[in-house]
């Protein structure tokens, strides 16, 4: 696990959280990822443009990388973990830097997609307005309202196959790249002329694979299949359309589910690449199957369940009750956390009628539609949040193509994530309780913290057994215990 404070970078042992490296930066690290194997992470200073490598096996190796008068704005790994991908300012160009071979590559023309600032910036490929995940693994969700506040802590989850990214002031997130899940391809995001295209590249070899221009007005955002054989290009929030592409630039498909109205806000890939999510603006979300590109069904978000056979948990607090011999107790965060509010979930009778948020119509990016999508990693559930009702998660069963269960929450979903290996979802509320549910139940968890411990985001391990629970200023581990196999 590595973390940073200023321009230290401080690696951990995961299960220990014991200090195994310290390195020390030439200025305040703005931004840290791991490479795919772990075995190198580098911080990105943005003010100063420059980005510095480390190597966990050779602790007095480093790299420095300088991108000079042109400036930084991204920085991110490519899929081998032996190439930097630096973007600068202005979006001028693209450096491919490799640290083999010390060889550099220009790539021009590159598009902001999202000219959006977000504290937590996606995955590779992943351009939903969601915020952070680990790659290689289930689209999380997640959107920081604070995207202006300044954190003082960054955490990383080495994992094989990417790492957990977050960074310690706003910044531009990369949505114009995408890498196939295998890493052989990546796809770019251009503008040349004032018109969109997309180039391929092979990321061996750094060569042009395919370049072909999009059927698009603004280019929005782009992610592959997980198969790797499919991109997904979809335009402006302005106007309702995605596009497929294969591998070789064929156009497979257009869908556009209506006009003139606010259209795609989030989209999320099914594990098994079989289904395509689809979430807009009119509160719905609309499911497309991989052989027709047709969709088979759409699901809405009402602000009152009706249905029987739908579960609906609800959130309630309660006092906590404390016996006299408890009272002695010999630490300030077991304290904490027992005279803190104590909660639990009940099952409501339907019908149900959930807090629902009228958005104000004369802002720009109002709270309305659906900002986050989430597949389980079974390929069996699907959960959502629709803006509009910003206490509930919704889980839908996808074998059945219908609404299983219903979490409405005492405060906002700040975040959820799928657990890696099987369909647990965890989710957050900006205090600090972390709620974890499967198709057993669901339960709410108070974290043993010392003074007011807001939960804003969070993000498995890859193996399942813990979870990185952050807050403006503090970060904590939880770790799950296994069930023995009887």
């Amino acid at each position: 696990m590595a973390s940073c404070v200023q321009y230290r970078l401080i690696i951990r042992d995961v299960n220990t959280l014991q200090i195994l490296q310290l390195y020390t930066c030439l200025d305040q690290i703005q931004y840290i990822e791991w490479s795919s194997d772990s075995l190198f992470i580098l911080c990105a200073m943005y003010k100063r443009g420059i980005v510095q490598v480390w190597s966990l096996e050779q602790p007095d190796w480093h790299c420095k990388i300088d991108e000079g008068s042109a400036g930084l704005v991204a920085s991110c790994w490519s899929p081998d973990g032996r190439h930097i991908l630096n973007t600068t300012e202005f979006h001028l160009r693209i450096t491919v830097w490799s640290l083999c071979t010390k060889s550099v590559s220009y790539i021009k023309y590159p598009k902001a997609c999202q000219q959006e600032y977000v504290l937590a910036p996606p995955g590779r490929g992943v351009s939903s307005p969601s915020g952070m995940h680990v790659r290689d693994q289930p689209q999380c969700a997640t959107y920081c309202e604070c995207c202006t506040e300044i954190w003082s802590a960054v955490v990383g989850l080495p994992v094989p196959g990417g790492g957990l990214r977050l960074v310690q002031v706003p910044v531009l997130r990369m949505s114009g790249i995408a890498f196939t899940k295998d890493g052989r391809y990546m796809a770019l995001a251009e503008r040349r002329d004032c018109k969109d295209f997309i180039s391929l590249f092979v990321c061996s070899d750094w060569q042009l694979l395919r370049h072909f221009d999009t059927e698009t007005q603004d280019l929005f955002g782009i992610e592959w299949a997980p198969n790797g054989c499919v991109l997904a290009v979809w335009d402006t929030c302005l106007e309702y359309k995605i596009l497929l592409y294969s591998l070789d630039g064929r156009l497979l498909s257009t869908y556009r589910a209506y006009e003139w109205s606010l259209g795609i806000k989030s989209i999320a890939w099914s594990p098994s690449s079989q289904f395509l999510a689809i979430g807009s603006y009119d509160e719905k979300v609309r499911i497309l199957n991989h052989v027709t590109w047709k969709k088979i069904t759409e699901f809405e978000h009402p602000a009152t369940i009706t249905n029987p056979k739908t579960i609906v948990y609800k959130e309630v607090e309660k006092s906590p009750s404390v016996e006299t011999e408890r009272l002695s107790f010999p630490r300030r965060a077991l304290a904490s956390s027992l005279f803190s509010a104590q909660s639990k979930y009940d099952i409501s009778q339907v019908p149900v009628s959930l807090q629902y948020v009228k958005p104000i119509a004369d802002r720009a990016n109002p709270k309305i539609g659906i900002g986050m999508l989430a597949f389980s990693p079974d390929n069996c559930f699907l959960a959502t949040k629709n803006d509009n009702i910003p206490n509930a998660v919704w889980i839908w069963d996808i074998q059945k193509l219908k609404l299983f269960v219903v979490l409405e929450q005492l405060g906002a979903i700040q975040s959820f994530q799928w657990d890696p290996l099987q369909p647990r979802l965890a989710i957050c509320t900006g205090n600090s309780k972390v709620y974890l549910w499967s198709p057993a139940g669901c339960v709410s968890v108070q974290v043993p913290m010392e003074g007011d411990f807001q939960i804003l985001s969070l993000c498995w391990h890859s193996s399942g057994d813990s979870v990185a629970l952050l807050s403006k200023d503090n970060f904590c581990v939880c770790y799950l215990e296994r069930e023995e196999v009887k």
